[in-house]
């Protein structure tokens, strides 16, 4: 039970409200005692009045009067003269005075606790003013086991009605607690486990309702929280299963590529000259055909090579990559260009080297496409201090906002309909074994700007 949000809540309410009824019962302790001194003080002087009214009283009337006022004697100052009015024996000496004129708030809680404390029965000596300005002051003398067996009375019945008032509230809180706080939770709770239970079904989503604010702000979390886990399983479950379907396709197609390789061997001792300026070219397209077949191979072993990093000419590069391409543009007015420096040497994989460079040029080349408008794409780079700059810049359209939000996720970061996004993600995976990364630098209405980092390192020279 303790152990329970409810539990303690109805524990530290009880603690709290009684805790605020000790800091009433105090000063209420101590204004009873005042109002029982004043009291004493207005009998007296009453009993006082009487005796002034009819010098003739016989002592057993006077005796009765003290009596009824609760006192032993009675001082009255008037017109500067002191007067004792009533007197009786006193039993034991005074053992203090308690002026009441002249006594602050701190005062009378110390005196009224001391009293509660102090057993026994003493003698007091009690000063007041006169109620209706009937003299300059009162003086009684009285005894103080009445005065705190009253005082007792009071904070018992005080206590007590703060307790059955505390463990009424404390109820009413843990009632409330239950079904405003409690039972929500339990019901978040509830969902977070079915959905535990089975992620991949949609009826186990949290459907905020609460009344309470934080409770409906966390319920609103949860349920953005649980749909984009399910979304993200259902991909990575597509993922895969598109993953051992291209890793078969890959490898027929591998097998394939690499019959073909043999046949190029042929093409090369061809005599017509087109053929045999054309024939390197298609052994390299075949050999990187190859090479990528067996990389999606170990892609879809959720292993990407490591590259192997050699001193690699980046114009051959960009103008392998300008080239491929501009063919793949016949009949469109796309311009592809390289500037890059002939003697910037880069360290990184050739092979992953081109890939990273080919996806962003044919990326660019195909939404320049399919506006059907002119344009022109430039790869350009720029070696640095600790890094080599690689630009690939276009003149297209540019990319929609929501492309640039998961512009590097697979199968959402795609800017052309029909296309996989793959393009980017691959690129950056790449550029990522390489140590760097690719960035969206610019884009817009005027054009898109890509840079590919790849720091130099220990092995830059």
């Amino acid at each position: 039970m303790l152990n329970t949000l409810s539990g303690r809540f109805l524990v530290l309410t009880t603690v709290f409200v009684m805790l605020a009824e000790v800091l009433i019962f105090v000063p209420s302790v101590s204004r009873f005692r005042l109002d029982y001194l004043s009291d004493r003080l207005e009998r007296a002087q009453i009993a006082s009045l009487a005796l002034l009214a009819d010098d003739m009283l016989d002592s057993d009337l006077e005796a009765e009067l003290l009596e009824n006022a609760g006192v032993f004697n009675v001082v009255l100052r008037r017109d500067e003269m002191r007067q004792l009015v009533l007197s009786s024996p006193i039993p034991q000496p005074i053992e203090g005075t308690f002026d009441l004129r002249m006594a602050g708030p701190f005062t009378l809680i110390s005196d009224a606790m001391r009293r509660m404390v102090t057993p026994g029965n003493r003698i007091i000596r009690v000063i007041g003013a006169p109620v209706r300005d009937a003299g300059l002051l009162i003086e009684i003398t009285m005894e103080t086991a009445p005065l705190r067996a009253a005082m007792v009375d009071y904070g018992v019945r005080i206590l007590v009605l703060s307790a059955v008032i505390s463990v009424f509230t404390a109820l009413l809180l843990f009632i409330a607690v239950r079904v405003f706080l409690v039972r929500p939770i339990k019901g978040v709770v509830g969902y977070m486990q079915r959905y535990a239970a089975a992620p991949e079904d949609a009826r186990g989503i949290i459907q905020p309702n609460a009344g309470v604010t934080e409770l409906r702000e966390a319920e609103e979390a949860l349920m953005k929280l649980q749909t984009e886990l399910t979304q993200a399983l259902k991909q990575k479950e597509r993922l895969a299963q598109l993953g051992g379907a291209v890793a078969k396709v890959s490898h027929d197609l591998r097998n394939i590529l690499t019959s073909a390789q043999l046949f190029t061997d042929r093409i090369e001792t061809s005599e017509d000259p087109l053929v045999r300026r054309l024939a390197p070219k298609l052994v390299n397209s075949i050999t990187r055909a190859v090479s990528l077949c067996e990389g999606t191979l170990a892609f879809g072993r959720a292993e990407e090579p490591a590259p192997t990093f050699t001193q690699v000419p980046l114009c051959e590069i960009a103008g392998d990559v300008a080239e491929s391409e501009s063919l793949a543009a016949t009949g469109t007015e796309i311009d592809i260009h390289a500037d890059v420096p002939p003697d910037l040497v880069v360290r990184a994989d050739q092979e992953q080297l081109f890939r990273i460079v080919m996806n962003l040029v044919r990326n660019a080349r195909q939404a320049i496409a399919a506006t059907g408008k002119p344009g022109r794409i430039t790869i350009s780079a720029q070696d640095e201090a600790e890094t080599w700059l690689i630009r690939v810049e276009d003149t297209g359209p540019g990319l929609p906002q929501k492309a640039q939000e998961k512009l590097f996720t697979p199968f959402q970061g795609g800017a052309r309909k029909g296309g996989s996004g793959l393009g980017l993600a691959i690129a950056q995976e790449l550029a990522r074994g390489h140590g760097g990364g690719v960035y969206l630098r610019h884009t817009g209405p005027d054009g898109t700007v890509f840079e590919i980092c790849l720091p130099k390192g220990d092995g830059a020279f």
